[in-house]
This record gives structure tokens, C-alpha cells and sequence, in this order.
């Protein structure tokens, strides 16, 4: 019976899996990217993420746990030298899955599996997005908005005065230009305009 185990068996046997993952995590290494299916991706995830994990410590032990699991000395050395540099602040997830679309023959998911710290296209779009995201502006919040509204309002009294002296001046001057100076005024108005 298999209850409780949850990896992916790939249609495979044990040996023949377990040869096929380390021949896998070797390429990955190596090449730093491989083309393969989205099923054998995930177990491949599986199965390499711990690998990297232990060649940060580089000790002979470590080195001879790696070697029990890829078989190939030039992928341990590869791993020991070169990524487990670049992934030392990393707290994990060292490998990113990206889908390709499907395969012709039997439209099964494709996929690329790729280490993080080796895709410079996508860490240097990060870079610029951290400098993009600086030069945003920010809206402005409702306490920026009460000091200015409670600044108005201690102001508004004098701001009022000028302004009311602004619009007595306008209409002065509109009433002036209003006038024609050749007519005289109407004497019959000027009375009414008292009595008012």
C-alpha cells in the first residue's frame, strides 16, 4: 500500500528514478538551466533544494553526502565552488520553475527549471524595479490634509480681508471703465439711489 507517500513516482522504479533526478541535478548545475516537464521539475525541486542547502557548510562530510546523491565529481565541485557562494544569503528557495507552454507530440506541460542567482535578465528587471518604485510619488495622506486645512482656517480671517479689498478694487475699477466721461450722470437717478 502506499498510504501517506506523496512524491511523484513518475512511472518510474526506484532505481531508474533516482538515477534519472541525479543526472537531472547534475545538468542543472552545470548548465544552471534545464528544459524538461513540469511533472519531473517538481520532483526535481524536490530532490536538488537540500543538496544546495548542505554545500553551504563545505566540509569533506557534506561534500561526500552531495557525491552519495549526484554521482559526479564535477557537479559537486561546480556546487561547492561556484553556487553555494552566490546562494549564501539565500534562506532557501534556490530554484524557480518557469512554463514553457506544451509539448507537440503528447501536450504534456513543459517547462524550464533554472537557478535564481544565475538569471541576469530577471535580476536586473528587480533592480530597475527598485528604482522605479523610488521615483513614485506618494499620495497624500489625511493628516498631511488636517494641518492644511487647520492651516487655512487659522489664516482664512486675514486671507478674507484681502480678499474682500481685492474685490471692492475690481469692481471699482469695472465700474470706472463702466462709465463713459463724455455722459453726464442722470439726476433723477442719483435721488433714488439715496432713498435706497
Amino acid at each position: 500500500m502506499r498510504h501517506g507517500k506523496k512524491f511523484n513516482h513518475l512511472g518510474r522504479t526506484s532505481s531508474h528514478r533516482a538515477a534519472m533526478l541525479s543526472n537531472m541535478a547534475s545538468s542543472l548545475i552545470l548548465h544552471k538551466r534545464i528544459s524538461t516537464t513540469l511533472a519531473k521539475a517538481r520532483a526535481l525541486r524536490v530532490y536538488v533544494e537540500p543538496l544546495i542547502t548542505k554545500s553551504k557548510d563545505d566540509s569533506t562530510h557534506s561534500r561526500r553526502l552531495v557525491f552519495s546523491y549526484l554521482q559526479n565529481k564535477l557537479a559537486v565541485s561546480e556546487l561547492f565552488r561556484e553556487i553555494s557562494v552566490k546562494v549564501a544569503s539565500r534562506p532557501g528557495g534556490y530554484t524557480r520553475i518557469l512554463k514553457t507552454g506544451n509539448r507537440l507530440g503528447d501536450n504534456a506541460d513543459m517547462c524550464m527549471m533554472e537557478l535564481v542567482d544565475y538569471n541576469e535578465a530577471m535580476l536586473g528587471s528587480k533592480d530597475e524595479s527598485k528604482t522605479k518604485a523610488k521615483a513614485t510619488r506618494r499620495k497624500r495622506t489625511l493628516a498631511k490634509k488636517k494641518t492644511t486645512t487647520e492651516a487655512e482656517s487659522v489664516e482664512s480671517p486675514v486671507v478674507k480681508e484681502r480678499k474682500s479689498e481685492k474685490k471692492a478694487k475690481e469692481t471699482v475699477n469695472t465700474v470706472t471703465e463702466s462709465e463713459q466721461p463724455s455722459e453726464p450722470p442722470d439726476k433723477e437717478q442719483e435721488p433714488k439711489e439715496e432713498k435706497e
